[in-house]
Parts: structure tokens; C-alpha cells; sequence
């Protein structure tokens, strides 16, 4: 295979058809060339590495937290704070059940909202908590692709972000793989189904409160099955018995199958519990406790 070698006006020229000395101009004009290409590519260079390097103040040094921080609080700075406590296993057993419980200590102030993420997930939003008359807390179970770190970001009532998190290792795969009951075919017969239970729990703070802790049956797909589209729970409300509405959730598809969650509150709720909420298709969840 010849090479060629363009010269203004002439289109390509085959080098063997140069002389020596012109073949070598030719190739010293194609090297300065390049490198004039390189130079002017520098400023680029230089300025593209701040992309690639990881928040400081991230205890993980985890390079996809620059792009969900950015999704979730803009250009607002996050602190990450001892108070935000996020705790999970060590090693997740089972990659498609991960136990998860979020606190945020009172000295924090006010909570708006806690989002919950997982760097490395392919689906990265795990769920929105609004807590609203509710404690600043919350447990659950998601599903985990590889290890990672999840975080929960917190909005407070002033305006400020602030983060807190645990490293869980994993085998992985928690994400792309049918759940049991898609595998059987058994969600069609308990789609929606809620079963719920408000107990008395007395709080770190030593006072004493109820959890409501609750179950939705519904196969949670990701979307990420050959197949099997997303389809999952994506909202819920829970409301005294005066329709109050006390804490606001919107999950997404990492969460897992058959999603259990767990409420606190400061104490119970009057008029008892009214859980309300949807999946992504439409179809209503609804429960009543007195």
C-alpha cells in the first residue's frame, strides 16, 4: 500500500513519485503541522483534567459524585456531615435486597428533602423522601449493580445541602437480573397488595414515637431485563386520619421488589394511617390502618 501526501492544489501524491529532498520537506511540514495541532490543543488539556478530578471533601473520591451532585443541588455547594447517617452491610449478600436506614440528627435543623443515590449504579436515584411532619429518617432495600458508595443528600429548610454516606461492597448484578416473582410469574396475583403495621418505637433521643412500617407487592422492574420494561412503585403518601399528609416518598427502580419502608414519628399519628400512592403505569396503591 503506497502512502500519500496532499500539497495545496495538487491533491494526494503517491511519495514514491517525490524526490528525496522534497519528500523530506514534506514530511518535516507534516510534523510541525501535528505538533502546531498539539499546541493549539493544549489549553484544551489543561483545562479538561479538573473534570476528571474528584471532590476533595468526598470521603470516597468517587468521580460520578461531581455529576450527581450537580443533578441534585446545581451549583449549590454540599457538606458532607457526620450528622447525615446512612446505614448498610459491609458486603451486600444478597445484591438485589440491600438493607439501607437514613438518619438525620435534629441538630441539623429542618429537613426538606432526602434524596438517596449510588454512584455506581446504572440507575443512580434510588428514592425522594419528604418527611414533612415526620422524622428526618427512613429505612429500606434496593438493589445494587456493583460495589459502591450510597449517599443521601439532604435539603434543609435553610437552603443549605449537606451529605452523608457508606461504602457497601457487593458481587454485583443487583440491577439487571428478573426478581423472583417475574421469574414465577406470581406479581400479576399480588400486584398493589399493602400490608402495614404502626407500632410504638422509642427514638435514640429517648422519646418515645411510632414507626409505620410497611410492604407494597410489585415486581420493581428496572427496565434493564431484555425484555421486562421499567415498571415500578413511583410514589406514595402517608396522611393522619384528618387527611394530613404526614411524609411524601417517590421511589425509583433500584428499589427493591416488594418494597418494604419504614416511617418514624415523633408520636403516633391521630386518626390512624392512610396510605396512598401509585406505580408508573398508573395503578393505585391504597392501605388503611386505625
Amino acid at each position: 500500500m503506497s502512502t500519500g501526501i496532499v500539497i495545496a492544489g495538487e491533491g494526494a501524491i503517491g511519495a514514491s513519485r517525490l524526490s528525496p529532498s522534497l519528500r523530506r520537506r514534506c514530511l518535516l511540514l507534516a510534523a510541525a503541522g501535528a505538533a502546531g495541532a498539539t499546541l493549539a490543543a493544549l489549553p484544551a488539556l489543561a483545562a479538561a483534567p479538573s473534570a476528571y478530578i474528584p471532590d476533595p471533601d468526598d470521603p470516597y473520591r468517587s468521580l460520578p459524585w461531581l455529576d450527581l451532585r450537580q443533578e441534585i443541588a446545581g451549583k449549590a455547594p454540599v457538606a458532607f456531615d457526620r450528622r447525615v447517617e446512612v446505614l448498610g452491610p459491609s458486603f451486600a449478600e444478597d445484591p438485589m435486597n440491600v438493607p439501607i436506614s437514613v438518619r438525620v440528627d435534629p441538630t441539623l435543623g429542618t429537613v426538606e428533602r432526602i434524596v438517596v443515590v449510588v454512584d455506581r449504579n446504572p440507575i443512580r436515584k434510588v428514592l425522594e423522601y419528604e418527611p414533612m411532619q415526620a422524622r428526618p429518617s427512613l429505612a429500606f432495600r434496593f438493589k445494587l449493580e456493583q460495589a459502591s458508595p450510597v449517599r443521601a443528600v439532604v435539603r434543609l429548610a435553610d437552603g443549605r445541602w449537606v451529605a452523608g454516606g457508606t461504602w457497601v461492597d457487593s458481587a454485583g448484578g443487583g440491577c439487571t437480573v428478573p426478581g423472583a416473582t417475574r421469574k414465577d410469574g406470581s406479581w400479576s396475583q399480588t400486584l398493589g397488595q399493602v400490608s402495614a403495621r404502626l407500632f410504638a418505637r422509642p427514638h435514640d433521643d429517648g422519646l418515645a414515637g411510632a414507626r409505620l412500617r410497611l410492604q407494597v407487592m410489585h415486581p420493581m422492574d428496572t427496565g434493564l431485563v431484555s425484555g421486562i420494561p421499567a415498571f415500578f412503585v413511583n410514589r406514595l403518601s402517608v396522611r393522619d386520619g384528618q387527611g394530613r399528609e404526614l411524609a411524601r416518598l417517590a421511589a425509583f427502580e433500584p428499589v427493591s421488589e416488594n418494597p418494604v419502608f419504614s416511617f418514624d414519628f415523633a408520636r403516633p399519628p391521630a386518626g390512624g394511617v392512610h396510605v396512598t400512592g401509585s406505580d408508573n403505569n398508573g395503578n393505585r396503591i391504597r392501605k388503611r390502618l386505625p
